[in-house]
């Protein structure tokens, strides 16, 4: 199993660009399927989860052809299954995002449950609610197996703002008959970048950026040759490496709109930076002191679907704090496994109590010591590279497969900004 030996206590300092946004590439590769012309899709992080997503979309006979380190040739003719491979769909959640696309253009849809990072329940409810809406028969049996002879736009409302749901509906729906109204839709930037995609391609969406989106269908959709956005995820996970290790960090090709939510939070714990365009600026000088709220009461950072903040910056956040004078409750409310890992952190040094599944009050600044990890999904996998990076000591961190489905090129880029990282087996 390949491991990170990372030697901590160092400040990081230089610059990088920001990597495409791996929940914008996910979903823009299971569009490709719509049409049988041509999809160039550039800015495609070269992660894992990017790699599995590519496999699956061979399965179904399509053809992907690199044109350089970041940007695909993607053509799909005739498809030769409507079922996606059990072993990709173990992989990752993001399988599930073949259905809508595959029931649009064949009408059936035959996915094993998808796998993914272990944070807690994950339900589809919502997936099948509006996949059901819009006319296609779902059997749970063994498999998830959708069929629909015609799909007909529908007025559907949500049950929960889920991302994964709101970007399979949108897909199904780009091909339905008549209108589709979608009230109760995520509108996450990488929702809203499948749905500019899908526009590029001759979809007719409106409400792009709302929790209202309006879906005409359409009888065909085109190729395109499009861009995905920069990872505000990863952008964050960066933020919070440079203030926590006490360094200095420029980071080029980043969205400021994307990184609003983050910047209230990490204000609370005295924590900025500056935007010039799109070059990031994260100061070394930083006032690393708890903001408290009106009346000097200890400040809460909480997420919440967009444009509240990203759940998926919640662990980077709890590490973060724990270098940070003074005391902030963090309340994870979307998924109730994310937390389990500061057990790790307290271990370290970190003055955490884990109030129940989802709460956590951290006090600081602690001084960490290195340690043996194991990353148990991509964020918090992350939140221990910082938490180590941060710590006296040497540390080691196993299962860093999880850490690489969603950070490209982690050991170079840490090592180029003066990180004492190396990779092992």
């Amino acid at each position: 199993m390949s491991q990170y030996l990372v030697t901590g206590g160092v400040p990081i300092s230089g610059k990088i660009r920001a990597s495409g946004n791996k929940n914008a590439a996910l979903p823009c590769i299971a569009a490709a399927i719509l049409t049988d012309e041509q999809v160039i899709l550039r800015n495609i992080p070269d992660i894992e989860d990017v790699q599995v997503m590519l496999d699956v979309y061979r399965s179904f006979g399509g053809s992907v052809e690199r044109l350089d380190p970041n940007s695909y040739r993607l053509s799909l003719g005739n498809i030769k299954t409507s079922k996606v491979p059990l072993e990709a769909a173990k992989k990752i959640r993001a399988s599930i995002l073949f259905a809508g696309p595959l029931l649009a253009r064949t009408g059936k849809a035959v996915l094993p449950p998808p796998g993914g990072d272990v944070i807690g329940r994950r339900r589809l409810d919502t997936h099948f609610l509006a996949l059901t809406e819009l006319g296609a028969a779902v059997s749970t049996k063994r498999a998830f197996t959708f069929n629909a002879k015609k799909l007909r736009g529908a007025d559907i409302f949500l049950d929960e703002a889920s991302v994964t749901a709101t970007e399979n509906a949108v897909m199904a729906a780009v091909l339905a008959e008549a209108t589709t109204i979608l009230t109760n839709a995520a509108s996450e930037p990488h929702v809203q970048d499948l749905c500019r995609m899908l526009s590029s391609m001759g979809a007719i969406i409106e409400g792009i950026g709302s929790n209202i989106l309006i879906i005409t269908g359409v009888k065909k959709l085109s190729g395109c040759d499009f861009t995905i956005g920069a990872d505000y995820m990863e952008v964050g996970s960066f933020i919070g490496l440079a203030a926590a290790t006490r360094g200095e960090l420029v980071i080029e090709g980043t969205k400021p709109g994307d990184l609003r939510p983050a910047k209230m939070a990490f204000g609370k714990l005295g924590i900025t930076w500056e935007h010039e365009g799109t070059t990031l600026r994260v100061p070394k000088k930083q006032a690393m002191k708890v903001n408290h709220d009106l009346g000097g009461m200890i400040p809460k950072i909480d997420d919440a679907p967009w444009p509240g903040f990203p759940p998926d910056l919640t662990s980077i956040v709890i590490v973060v704090a724990t270098q940070v004078e003074g005391t902030v409750l963090v309340h994870e409310k979307m998924f109730e496994s994310r937390m389990f890992f500061v057990d790790k952190l307290i271990g370290m040094g970190a003055r955490i109590v884990l109030c129940d599944p989802h709460r956590a009050v951290i006090s600081g600044p602690a001084k960490l010591a290195g340690s043996e990890l194991t990353s148990p999904d991509v964020r918090a996998g992350m939140a221990m590279v910082i938490a180590a990076m941060t710590a006296e000591g040497s540390s080691v961190i196993r299962n860093v497969y999880q850490i690489e489905r969603g950070y490209e090129n982690l050991v170079e880029r840490l090592s180029s900004l003066g990180g004492k990282i190396t990779r092992k087996g």
